[in-house]
């Protein structure tokens, strides 16, 4: 597809007009600290991943109402945990779960810890599954999860969602081995907008790493674009015609624009101009509005594609948010690892 948002020019000063609940606040305050009163770790296990430079454990921490969320958690081998490394917590996209260990090195490669989150109820779409059910019942659905419970906040699936992301980054403060005054947040797509909601929630993460983060700005996604996941929500409204008054309400509460107001580290954004899943314009009114709440404003910065499609930057831009990390000076130690000879 080619270009179908707003202009360049425009997009860097696009603004969503949407309006935030008058208790977004006190709701998420009220939903962190009830989860909060679970001790955050449940088990961390050794796993062997079949890896020779990669140690590894299958993580369980108490996400929303205290249930079990599966995650995986790296060091790079031989690093003693007496050695506090800096941390990513990775959250991941829409319909994949955690999958295996093995599939994402990245981080743990440039010599940071890594908290691979699962995604509750999801990995049945693509990737190697997931390991975290979402028992909460709901009212009837379209099928994914973006419907699910989508007529009340309190029921609504992204709720419990956003829960657990919060709760990873206590999860990864609370690991052995981790620096816990050095987390970052990263994901992408719904990845992320949980990256955004875990920067505006958890107001001490040192960077958030976002790039076409996901339910930004609902309402103008739902007028230009169909494309899946937001198909669901057309679907839905379609059969259940009275309901677009509450779950757009459901939805501003979810909204990632809102988070990314509430966010306090530098942030790293990141757009393909032919997105129609994240369109432009909604990935910039949550840029646009990031930091807006903080007493000195974060540094900000955006990396446009202008041929992708929802796939951005790719491996561009993983590169792209090493570099950004380093200039920051969160750049993980170096570990002692020689040089090969000449």
């Amino acid at each position: 597809m080619a270009h179908f948002d707003f202009p360049v020019e425009q997009l860097w000063t696009y603004r969503s007009a949407e309006v935030e609940p008058d208790d977004f606040d006190e709701r998420w305050r009220e939903t962190l600290d009830a989860a909060r009163q679970h001790p955050v770790l449940i088990s961390v296990e050794a796993y062997d991943n079949g890896l020779a430079a990669v140690d590894c454990w299958d993580v369980r921490f108490a996400g929303f109402g205290g249930d079990p969320v599966a995650a995986w958690f790296s060091r790079p081998a031989g690093v003693d945990a007496s050695v506090e490394l800096p941390v990513v917590v990775e959250y991941l996209g829409y319909g994949r779960g955690r999958g295996l260990p093995h599939e994402r090195l990245l981080w743990v490669s440039a010599g940071y810890a890594h908290l691979l989150v699962d995604s509750r109820g999801q990995g049945g779409q693509y990737g190697s599954g997931g390991d975290t059910p979402d028992s909460w019942p709901a009212p009837p659905s379209a099928p994914g999860v973006v419907t699910r419970g989508v007529l009340s906040h309190s029921e609504h699936y992204y709720r419990r969602l956003i829960t657990d992301a919060a709760r990873g980054v206590d999860a990864a403060r609370a690991l052995p081995g981790t620096d816990a005054a050095t987390v970052i947040v990263a994901g992408n797509s719904q990845g992320g907008l949980l990256s955004l909601a875990a920067a505006g929630l958890v107001p001490d993460v040192v960077a958030c790493l976002t790039s076409a983060p996901f339910l930004c700005h609902p309402e103008r996604a739902l007028r230009i674009t169909e494309a899946a996941p937001w198909d669901e929500l057309v679907q839905y409204l379609s059969v259940f015609r009275n309901a677009e008054a509450a779950v757009m309400r459901t939805l501003s509460y979810v909204d990632g624009v809102a988070f990314a107001r509430r966010g306090r580290a530098p942030v790293h954004f990141a757009t393909g101009l032919r997105d129609t899943v994240c369109p432009p314009s909604t990935v910039f009114a949550a840029f646009n509005a990031y930091g807006e709440r903080a007493a000195v404003p974060p540094e900000r910065q955006m990396e446009l594609y202008p041929f992708n499609h929802h796939e951005g930057g790719d491996a561009v831009n993983t590169r792209r948010q090493l570099d950004w990390l380093r200039g920051l000076g969160l750049a993980a130690p170096a570990l002692g690892v020689s040089a090969p000879a000449s």
